[in-house]
Formats: C-alpha cells, structure tokens, sequence
C-alpha cells in the first residue's frame, strides 16, 4: 500500500495510514489476546519517535508482544536482561584485539537493533542505565575513537517490576523524563484469560505477517508531522503541563497541592507529538481534545512527583493527572 503520493490529500494519506496501522493491530492480536492499551501505546512510541517505559508484573506478555511487534514491523529485535554484574560494553560494544592482524577493531553490542528490549532496567547499575539513556537521546554509541549511528527506526522499551525492589537501582527522574511514555500493563479479563487457554494451552508457532516496512514508518511520520493542531489545542497542552508546576501561590484547593515537582517542557512536546498520533488511529487529519485526554496519563505519569500530601491521601499520580483533566478548561 502506498501511503503518500503527489497531489494526494492529507485526509486520504491519513486514511491510507490508519488502514496500514489497523492491519498490524490485526496482526498482533492473532498472538496477543486483549493489551490493546498496551499494544497502542507501543505503535504511538514507534509512529511519535519516543521510546516507552513498561511496568507490569511477570507474566503479562510484555517480552512476546515487543518482540511480535518486531515481526510485524519488519525489524531486529534485541532482548537484553538487565543485572547488577551488567557493564556498559555488555550493551553498545567494545574494542577488541584482532591477532592476524595486530589491530583493534570494534564489536559492536546488541544495542545494534531497531527493537530494544530492556528487560528489568532498574536492575542494572547506573553507569549502564545512563549509556542506554545517551543511546536513546543521541542515537548513536562510541566505541573507541570513532561513533557510531544507531540503526533506524530505534526503539527502546525498558520494563520495569513494580512488586520487587530488592537489588534494584531506580531511574532518578531526570532518566526518566527521557521516556516518551510509561504504560501499566495490567492482569488481563476473565475471558480474555480464557482466550488464552485456548490460543496458546496447546504449545503452537502462531505466524504473524509483515505489513510495515522501514519505508512504511518513514512515511508514517512524515503523515503524523502533517496533522493540524489548532492554536487552542496547543495552549490546551502547554496549560495542562503547566498546571504541574508551583507558580508560587501554592492554594490549598485543586491538584497542585498533591504534586511536589511538575512535569518539564518535554511533557509538552511529548503531548504534542502523541496527540498527533492519536488523530491518525482515529481517522483524522486534525488533534482533538479527546486526543489529548486520552495519551495525556502516559506522558505525565512519570513525569509528576507527589507530595507528602498525595501519599497521605492514598494518590496515586493517575489520580492526580485525572483531577488536572478535570479542572483545566477545555476549548
């Protein structure tokens, strides 16, 4: 399928994508059963440029679905377990010593792939998490003397177990707010725990199809970068983002209370680039408040730090995010 030709109108080439997208969804649910939240926010992260954070306990399909979804992009995949005795040259590489010739030659790592799974991140000691992050920011690794270009598209998912903490070594928020999104993954339904007895009880090689190409994601991009934002839209983001940080009169009334640091100008620039993507799986070639609403938990989850009053009331930062939707005015 063509996405984008001469003369051919935004609104057709938006139509021309969400088919392409609704065809990998189909795809992927051959082999995962429910995650759609997940499965969405994955595609959003591909299709925006960002890289997603995942938190979900084991056994929720987060490994099968990054790596399926490898397979219908028509990409490398690359899984890395994180662990305290990991080193950075582990991940982007190293020089090594070659006898014939009497020379050094790079090995490069398995950073070296479009799909990156980085499994149980928080594992890891900080010296490794921080080259991930400078691959993810910069998009290049150097090893020796010389730097190297990361393949493209590259995209990172970092998991992270929220049940346990022993041996682990949290991403301060700065790391963080590197990530484009953060997703719980949750248990799935009763009948969708059903489906999956039936699917997968049985042990079966279920076959999924390409059906976006590194061309098809270039292409994709480009569409997202076309779609309007109206100017209320914008001030729309920029005054929910704003609505995090103290202004210096700090009242006792309203979400601000419950939040101790605010979420950084890149929240705006993330809510920019997702709410575009949300109007392209939706069918259209302009942003809506609904778009905003709807990926506006994923990019400031991690972004807000609560206050001491927010833990006292048993808030959590979807809470508080859903009490800022509420009360900053809509256009």
């Amino acid at each position: 399928m063509e996405l984008q030709e001469q003369n051919t109108s935004l609104d057709v080439q938006v139509q021309r994508a969400q088919d392409l997208i609704g065809k990998a969804r189909h795809e992927l649910a051959r082999r995962i059963v429910g995650q759609q939240q997940m499965v969405d926010g994955l595609l959003t992260g591909i299709l925006a440029g960002g890289h997603v954070l995942l938190e979900g306990v084991p056994g929720l399909a987060k490994t099968l679905t990054v790596k399926s979804l490898a397979e219908v992009l028509d990409a490398s995949f690359r899984r890395i377990q994180f662990t305290p005795d990991l080193l950075p040259a582990d991940l982007i590489g190293t020089m090594i010593y070659r006898q014939q010739t009497g020379e050094f030659v790079p090995r490069k790592g398995p950073i070296f792939s479009n799909v990156i799974l980085a499994d149980e991140i928080n594992r890891a000691p900080a010296k490794v998490q921080s080259a991930l992050l400078e691959a993810m920011e910069e998009r290049q690794v150097t090893i020796g003397d010389t730097t190297y270009p990361l393949s493209e598209p590259f995209f990172v998912l970092a998991t992270q177990n929220p049940i346990e903490q022993e041996g682990t070594y949290p991403l301060p928020e700065a790391q963080l707010d590197r990530f484009m999104l953060k997703l719980f993954v949750d248990y799935p339904t009763r009948d969708e725990e059903r489906e999956i007895l039936r699917r997968v009880g049985v042990p079966q090689d279920i076959e999924i199809q390409r059906t976006i190409f590194k061309t098809d994601i270039r292409k994709l991009r480009d569409i997202v970068g076309q779609i309007s934002v109206d100017e209320r839209i914008a001030d729309y983001m920029v005054n929910l983002v704003t609505a995090t940080r103290d202004d210096g009169e700090r009242g006792d009334m309203g979400p601000l209370r419950y939040i101790e640091f605010g979420a950084s100008p890149r929240a705006s620039i993330y809510l920019y680039r997702c709410a575009k993507v949300r109007a392209v799986f939706e069918g259209r070639s302009y942003v809506m408040p609904e778009d905003v609403k709807a990926v506006a938990p994923d990019v400031l989850r991690h972004r807000i730090i609560l206050s001491f009053e927010a833990d006292s009331e048993d808030l959590a930062a979807d809470d508080v995010i859903d009490m800022l939707l509420s009360t900053v005015p809509v256009p």
